[in-house]
């Protein structure tokens, strides 16, 4: 194996391959043992955009075949299931949005959902204190898997049998592909974990540790891929496999049953839609909070000229950072699972409240987040991680965030099933005040509930222009992730920058808790001193913040399909 690495911000290649020679294109119709990760590519008929590039490959592999954009979206999730095992993933769940031909927008929520034994304090001590190691690792912090239920529920919009679209992944796992230098690295990273937190040792685990250029063959998973393609959406909640997960669990001590299996539903949602000078944005509603931050956050700069403030200059990111924090302290009080907590939506979007939130910004210094305390509501009203983007040439635009939470999700592989478990339970407020992994807080709107759909900073947009789709991104990157699109869409529509750049620029996040700004390497120094001559605290500065996946429609009708530099994300198209 071989890495050529590109320089920043220019248009790169990195090549892959595998000494062995071992080939196996088959029906997957291309090469998993020897394949290139192109960062960009300009595209006539339809593009794809993923965490990886054998899971772009296999979602363009079936547009060729005929499929539209919702075929080539379910093809590339069940692939990266098997080539990206820390987020791609059928033990998890996720968010699509998606534009269609006709103008029909869609928002499929099938995120996972706490099990019917959970309670609001299953994580607390007797003494009161939170055990966030229950919350975060191992089978108790595993909420009710939504993916396969969400891939059928897309289904209904796709043109191909579900088993063509199924068939790549398959293929993947039966006989293997080779790992990139960042997939070992990773693996590496989780061995302890893999023995600590598993009852069955599972493939993962590899004594002398994985290398760029090893083959992992995923013979659990291909069998667990099969009774799906057989069976459909039983193959997975019912039979053999729930009776896998449920083994799984009472040896582990997890609570998962085979009735929570059986019950689980993906369901469609009224999209999130707002307007910004004269462009449509489309997201997803709660139990996503991410819509809702983005819409907030875009209306507390609209009417305050920051293109000519300029990119990175002190006084665009000051005014970006402060309405950052003041969404996500809104996000903290308000926001989780409408189906269980009334979310004041409407009010929390409405141009008076908006302006109110920012009538303690002042430009010539920091707001501390002890200040800024969730906005007061008008009167009563009368929500790791991997994105993909997918166009098609009929007009179809598909986004779509998935997840385990955190990489690898608990850390626990269902034994004889052979793919990971989410650990999403953190993501509720395990106790007010409590941060999660990502330093998120909450409180009564997102305390656990059996059934209830934990709060998620999932944003999957597509921008309309004219009413047509325009622009199609998401990023993983847990509660960095609305801010990461916010970014990228003002980085587009305010300062004019090609789709490269939006992407891979350095970025910034504030989330009101804790105060301090993340950055990325590369930020600009002097922008951070001056921020902290202001009264801005930093946090530790990051290699990177989020993988933005985006596709552009040009105005000759093209796509440009755009993939993060900081990952081994891969554009592909024809």
């Amino acid at each position: 194996m071989y890495l050529r690495l590109p320089a920043p911000l220019l248009f790169l290649f990195l090549l892959v391959s595998c000494k062995s020679g071992q080939k196996n294109t088959g029906q997957a119709g291309f090469d998993p043992f020897q394949y290139e990760i192109r960062k960009k590519v300009l595209a006539e008929n339809g593009a794809v955009v993923s965490a990886h590039p054998l899971a772009s490959k296999a979602g363009v592999a079936i547009l060729r075949m005929g499929g539209n954009a919702v075929d080539a979206a379910i093809a590339t999730q069940l692939a990266l299931a098997v080539v990206y095992p820390n987020a791609g993933n059928l033990g998890g769940g996720g968010f699509m949005i998606a534009r269609l031909s006709d103008g029909k927008e869609l928002a499929l929520d099938y995120r996972e959902m706490a099990p019917a034994a959970a309670h609001r304090d299953m994580y607390l001590e007797k003494d009161g204190t939170a055990n966030t190691e229950k919350s975060q690792l191992g089978h108790l912090s595993s909420g009710v898997p939504g993916t396969v239920a969400g891939l059928f529920a897309a289904h209904a919009y796709a043109k191909l049998p579900f088993e063509k679209l199924i068939e790549p992944a398959i293929i993947l796992a039966e006989k293997g592909f080779v790992i990139t230098a960042s997939e070992a690295r990773g693996l590496n990273a989780i061995q302890d974990d893999l023995r600590k937190y598993n009852t069955i040792t599972p493939v993962f685990v590899k004594p002398g540790g994985w290398k760029a250029g090893d083959t992992l063959v995923q013979h659990d998973l291909a069998r667990t891929l099969n009774r799906i393609k057989e069976n459909g959406k039983a193959g997975f909640y019912e039979g053999e496999t729930a009776r896998l997960i449920t083994d799984e669990m009472k040896r582990g001590s997890g609570i998962i049953s085979a009735g929570d299996l059986v019950n689980y539903k993906a369901i469609y949602r009224e999209p999130h839609r707002f307007t910004y000078k004269g462009y449509s944005i489309v997201g997803m509603p709660m139990p996503s909070s991410g819509g809702l931050l983005l819409h907030q956050m875009m209306k507390m700069i609209e009417d305050r000229q920051i293109a000519g403030m300029g990119f990175h200059s002190v006084q665009a990111v000051q005014l970006m950072t402060e309405v950052e924090r003041r969404a996500f302290a809104d996000r903290a009080e308000y926001m989780g699972d409408a189906d269980f907590h009334r979310v004041p939506v409407s009010m929390l979007t409405n141009e008076v409240y908006l302006q109110n939130r920012m009538r303690n910004y002042d430009p010539s210094k920091a707001t501390p987040s002890s200040v800024i305390r969730p906005g007061e509501l008008l009167r009563a009203e009368s929500e790791e991680t991997t994105h993909l983007s997918v166009t098609d040439r009929e007009g179809n635009a598909v986004a779509v965030t998935t997840t385990l939470n955190n990489s690898y999700g608990s850390r626990t592989v269902v034994g004889g099933a052979g793919f990971f478990l989410n650990d999403e339970m953190d993501d509720f407020s395990i106790k007010p005040g409590v941060p999660n992994m990502y330093g998120a807080v909450g409180g009564e709107a997102n305390a656990i509930k059996p059934g209830k759909r934990m709060l998620s900073s999932m944003t999957p947009t597509i921008v309309l222009k004219d009413n047509k789709p325009f622009l199609v991104v998401g990023t993983p990157g847990g509660t960095t992730i609305p801010t990461q699109v916010f970014q990228t869409l003002v980085n587009i529509l305010e300062f004019g920058m090609s789709t490269e750049e939006a992407v891979y620029k350095p970025k910034f996040h504030h989330q009101w808790l804790p105060d301090e700004i993340m950055i990325e390497k590369g930020f600009p120094a002097e922008v951070k001193n001056t921020l902290q001559q202001m009264g801005y605290s930093f946090g530790r500065e990051r290699s990177g913040i989020g993988r933005t996946e985006c596709i552009r429609l040009l105005p000759d009708g093209r796509f440009e399909a755009v993939a993060d530099i900081r990952g081994d994300d891969a554009a592909d198209g024809y």
